[in-house]
């Protein structure tokens, strides 16, 4: 029961064109992960992202981001030539995402091969006949996302809330309509899926090939201006303007005088019971397409949630409200085979809370970075259990070599003597403090990639509460080395994390296996 994983999105990979994607990096991360003893990689949302870039406001609960298709497999499949894809601009740092660069460079790219697939279909009878089935058999959710992207780009990018009534509405003929004036949009959007799908299960299979199991992401809400709440209403609290009556955030507290207003519509939980959670087990399904095992961003919201009034411009007059809490689940648990689910409870722990996670029987996370505030805090390695995650820290840290550069000296002091790192030397610390989250007696352990390289605040995913800077940081190419390769592997055999290799199958089998 005891493995780890490394923790690394991927928009972070080295990719040769400006962000990370699923090209041949991906897989000889793969690689790096199974010969470095690693069951897992953990990577966040993969979701298309608008504006700000953040995984975690997709526009479509089911989608994926066509910015992660590799343009290195749409060259091998004649679909664009390399002096084509060379030609782009995609920015000039290789160790940040230019989305701006990419927003302008890489669509037009991807309706060159969009043309050339048309062509190539016609006369492939097996490759047109594999189109056809994805596009019936994804129709559920892949028709109203191409609609929504259609009309949003024949609107400007406006939200669908400021749409034209008949449009916002979803009247029949209006949709029909911009459908056949928007239809290469459509079209396209929906050849972007289906690459994406492609080419993302293909990486996947070989992940689980290599014996590397793949830790999903999924926010617990969905943007407000998204496909979802476009198409459909009846799963939020909305008035009968299609308004949301109240929208999500955080109470106030020390840190936040007026709380936060994070404006994502509310869940009617009440119609979502009545309808067998439906809209919830589709979501789900969809996802386990994608992963081996879901982190549920905010967990919390499903014992008890904030909802502040739509049209409020702080989070003061929010109230706390009752979640679905173990209803949901049960009802998940009778249509999906292996609910394999972690619970992102940090934060605030309040008894329903707390209720919620026992009953369910799913692991919490325990982030090693929280356990120096305090002289018992329950994150630290004597307050674990068997049946949880144990983290350094998460995409929302700061890499630990900036966190303990940071620090408070009390702070500093008690967590060099808790972890016996008396050396001043803040890389061997780093290490010490990833060992610390090996001894764990936590099931899993999870270790973001930057701090394996003992990086600095330069490599932070995410500064929660900040607009700027975040969703870019990349590993510069072929900077993952056999000797750290090694070391992580030691670590993984002193604890005893090393994944058991699948019955009937050998490690000679498995390292062969070819891309």
């Amino acid at each position: 029961m005891r493995e780890s994983g490394i923790l690394f999105p991927i928009f972070s990979l080295p990719s040769k064109y400006g962000i990370g994607c699923f090209s041949r990096e991906a897989y000889d991360f793969v690689d790096f992960l199974y010969e470095s003893g690693q069951g897992f990689w953990q990577i966040l949302p993969i979701g298309p992202t608008g504006f700000g870039n953040s995984p975690y406001q997709p526009f479509s609960a089911f989608a994926g981001n066509p910015y992660f298709i590799s343009l290195d497999a749409l060259i091998e499949d004649g679909l664009l030539t390399r002096e084509e894809a060379d030609a782009c601009f995609f920015g000039s740092d290789q160790e940040k995402v230019d989305y701006g660069a990419l927003y302008e460079n890489r669509f037009p790219l991807l309706k060159k091969a969009f043309a050339r697939f048309q062509e190539k279909a016609a006369g492939d009878a097996a490759l047109q006949k594999e189109y056809e089935e994805y596009l019936k058999e994804e129709a559920g959710w892949l028709t109203d996302y191409a609609l929504f992207t259609t009309i949003k780009e024949q609107q400007n990018g406006a939200s669908w809330l400021d749409w034209d009534e008949p449009l916002r509405t979803r009247s029949a003929s209006a949709l029909e309509n911009a459908k056949q004036a928007g239809k290469d949009t459509f079209d396209f959007t929906c050849f972007l899926q289906f690459c994406f799908d492609r080419q993302w299960k293909k990486l996947r299979a070989y992940a689980n090939k290599k014996n590397v199991k793949i830790i999903g992401d999924l926010p617990f809400y969905v943007a407000l201006d998204s496909a979802d709440a476009w198409a459909h209403p009846e799963v939020f609290l909305m008035e009968k303007d299609l308004t949301p009556k109240a929208v999500a955030g955080c109470p106030p507290d020390a840190f936040s005088p007026t709380g936060q207003l994070w404006g994502n519509p509310i869940y009617d939980w009440e119609g979502l019971k009545r309808n067998g959670y439906d809209w919830w087990v589709k979501r789900m399904k969809r996802n386990y397409t994608f992963y081996d095992v879901i982190r549920i961003d905010h967990f919390h919201g499903f014992a008890e949630y904030y909802a502040i009034p739509y049209q409020d411009k702080t989070a003061e007059n929010g109230k706390q409200q009752k979640g679905p809490g173990m209803d949901l689940f049960r009802v998940l648990e009778d249509q999906i085979e292996n609910l394999h689910i972690i619970a992102e409870d940090l934060g605030t722990n309040t008894p329903e809370n707390e209720k919620l996670l026992a009953d369910s029987g799913f692991p919490g996370m325990k982030v090693l970075q929280y356990g120096f505030t305090s002289w018992d805090s329950y994150y630290v390695n004597h307050r674990h259990i068997q049946n949880c995650v144990v983290y350094t820290g998460t995409h929302d840290n700061t890499p630990t070599r900036a966190w303990v550069e940071e620090i408070q000296d009390h702070e500093r002091d008690f967590a060099r003597r808790y972890i016996n790192s008396i050396d001043t030397d803040y890389g061997k610390f780093v290490w010490d403090f990833i060992r610390e989250a090996y001894r764990s007696v936590a099931n899993l352990c999870i270790i973001p990639l930057q701090d394996y390289l003992c990086k600095g605040k330069e490599a932070r995913i995410n500064s929660p509460g900040t607009a700027d800077g975040n969703w870019q940081w990349r590993l510069q190419p072929n900077f993952l080395s056999k000797d750290l390769s090694r070391s992580i592997r030691e670590l993984a055999e002193i604890y005893s994390r090393i994944p058991a290799e699948p019955e009937g199958r050998d490690q000679e089998e498995s390292k062969g296996l070819s891309h």
